[in-house]
């Protein structure tokens, strides 16, 4: 899987042209799916990332917020590329954020309790009357697709009162609680941002379910990316993702965001959902950036501690980076670019996982933002495509069978594979975070000839009768040997 976009692709609504023009070149490549991201219109209008949720029906078609496209193109170009991708034999999973809707056309008043943002389980004050943006009416849309307008009581809590602009506090709603099948930070992690979706409100969850057959039939989508889901009820994932897949009469993939280093959490989250959606691996992102950030005093026989993928293989998603984590942006956590060659080959070159890669991992980017401390700051990310590319060529060709680990050194790893009947040769990887390496591995090719595709060691290997071999790798580097 590729992560198509990023936190900062320009908001020139050419990404779903890009993806239609690209799309025969990455199946070549050996991508089999694209996570695309939100395709409705946002509250910045053509500037809206995504995650803003405005009108989930308006897929660059209305003119609202400012403009008819999303920052990705028209609806018209959406579902060309959708076409053009699944004419290559790609899937596409597309970006659903059920936790919030932001960008509402008129205000509301409405009685409500505020809570401390940092304790949703603190009350801060009497219950008020605060003055609410929470009646969403799409003019643009003018009831096509769907005739409900949103009130407050389809919400259970806001965080602005504009009766009261100065008070910092989340505004639980009369008749309202937080709900309990979320995440614990903050007490109680139900409030994110904006209007917050009540999922116990029997129209919310009528209305999700209906959207779910119209945007099925709308775009055809093989699957779907769930945003926030430690903020919102874990079971409802599972009703809505099981009325989708009866309504088209397909086994849709589901892979949500829980954005969380307690690994307990993810398989708590997998449990409540018995395991119809996956989930993003953020643990073992944690790991890579930590990792990439200590250097030779990172402790490598550890980079898989704690990572979903270690314990529940077939429901975890890996990855290095993502719109989230990349720098500037709010849970920066950056996998330095020395070591994005090491975790890319622990992602896509071993047996357990469904590996996605970074768009700008890819691609590269330059952009500028404001950081946290108010300054501006310019990133260049590095494109790793040539090494990217012979990963996922080693990956369909050689990475079949038994796989041997030989993490037994704090500085230098390394695993094999065997190979099968349909794809013999085998392969073996090593890489180190400290002085050049070698490891003495099996791959059960007797005396035959291996060669580094990375091209960092020019010297070939040649493995004794019994299908072992010395491979070797430069400091800081990785190496991936296959048989010639």
């Amino acid at each position: 899987m590729m992560q198509f976009f990023h936190w900062y692709n320009e908001p020139d609504g050419t990404l779903w042209k890009e993806i239609a023009e690209k799309a025969q070149e990455l199946a070549d490549v050996g991508i089999t799916a694209l996570w695309l991201p939100p395709a409705y219109k946002g509250t910045a209008g053509g500037y809206d990332v995504g995650y803003g949720v405005y009108d989930l029906f308006d897929l660059g078609e209305f003119d609202q917020k400012g403009s008819v496209r999303t920052k990705y193109g028209t609806k018209e170009e959406y579902i060309n590329a959708i076409k053009k991708a699944h004419s290559v034999n790609i899937h596409i999973y597309a970006d659903v954020v059920f936790n919030h809707k932001l960008g509402a056309d008129e205000a509301e008043e409405v009685k409500a309790t505020p809570y401390n943002p940092e304790n949703r389980n603190e009350i801060i004050g009497e219950e008020t009357t605060i003055h609410a943006w929470t009646h969403f009416n799409f003019p643009g849309r003018k009831g096509k697709y769907s005739e409900l307008e949103w009130h407050w009581w389809h919400f259970d809590s806001v965080d602005y009162n504009a009766y009261e602009e100065d008070q910092n506090a989340v505004y639980l709603f009369e008749g309202k609680s937080f709900d309990r099948g979320v995440d614990l930070e903050k007490g109680n992690f139900d409030y994110l941002m904006g209007c917050n979706l009540d999922m116990s409100n029997e129209d919310v969850r009528k209305e999700l379910k209906y959207w779910s057959q119209w945007y099925l039939d709308a775009t055809g989508v093989d699957g779907f990316r769930f945003d926030a889901v430690k903020h919102v009820e874990a079971e409802f994932f599972a009703e809505w993702l099981n009325h989708a897949r009866e309504y088209s009469q397909r086994r849709l993939f589901a892979v949500g965001e829980y954005w969380s280093y307690e690994v307990e959490a993810l398989h708590h989250f997998l449990d409540v959902t018995g395991g119809d959606v996956a989930l993003f691996d953020a643990p073992l992102h944690y790991n890579f950036a930590a990792a990439s950030k200590q250097g030779n005093n990172y402790d490598l026989r550890q980079i898989f501690d704690k990572s979903l993928v270690k314990d529940q293989p077939a429901l975890a998603v890996t990855l290095v980076e993502n719109h989230d984590s990349q720098p500037l942006q709010s849970l920066e956590s950056v996998v330095e670019g020395w070591f994005k060659p090491h975790a890319y080959s622990m992602i896509l070159l071993r047996r357990e996982g469904y590996p996605c890669i970074f768009y700008p991992d890819y691609y590269g980017a330059h952009y500028k933002d404001s950081a946290n401390d108010g300054q501006e700051y310019e990133i260049w990310l590095d494109s790793h495509k040539w090494l990217i590319d012979k990963f996922l060529w080693v990956r369909q060709t050689y990475s079949y069978g038994e796989q041997y680990d030989y993490f037994d050194h704090a500085n230098t790893i390394g695993w094999t594979r065997l190979g099968d009947d349909e794809h013999p040769g085998g392969m073996a990887v090593i890489l180190t975070n400290g002085d050049e390496g070698f490891k003495s591995m099996e791959v059960g090719q007797s005396n035959c000839k291996y060669i580094d595709i990375t091209e960092h060691i020019k010297e070939p290997v040649i493995t004794d009768d019994n299908g072992w071999g010395d491979f070797r790798c430069l400091a800081g580097s990785v190496s991936v040997w296959i048989r010639e």
